[in-house]
């Protein structure tokens, strides 16, 4: 599976998680040019969440959320003030969220694993 398809796989089954704990998706992949991308961007009740969303195979290397780096955050940040900025919808509270998804599960079942880490931070 290349790295592409991978990263969609796990942007979609990260998707149909938030949807299923009661999360509005209000966009996906929002680029702002200078700071890069946010995977997910969802309401959780009164507050916005910026998620950034890492898949795997294996924990060979490390965990997904290992990917999710000081620099990483900063760059969420700053998408996230200009999307807040830009944007029309009236929700001041903000939080970054990481959502692991680990495809090769050491279970029976083919579901991946999923981890929410809510408001993460270094």
């Amino acid at each position: 599976m290349s790295n592409k398809i991978k990263g969609k796989y796990g942007e979609d089954t990260a998707v149909n998680y938030l949807i299923k704990n009661k999360y509005k998706i209000i966009a996906r992949n929002y680029h702002f040019s200078r700071y890069g991308e946010v995977d997910i961007i969802a309401q959780d009740k009164d507050t916005l969440c910026f998620v950034e969303v890492k898949t795997r195979t294996s924990d060979k290397f490390g965990t997904p959320l290992e990917a999710v780096t000081k620099t990483k955050l900063d760059k969420i940040r700053k998408c996230a003030s200009a999307f807040i900025s830009n944007s029309e919808l009236k929700i001041k509270k903000y939080r970054i969220d990481a959502i692991s998804i680990l495809l090769s599960s050491k279970t029976d079942t083919d579901e991946p694993e999923i981890t929410h880490i809510k408001n993460i931070e270094f």
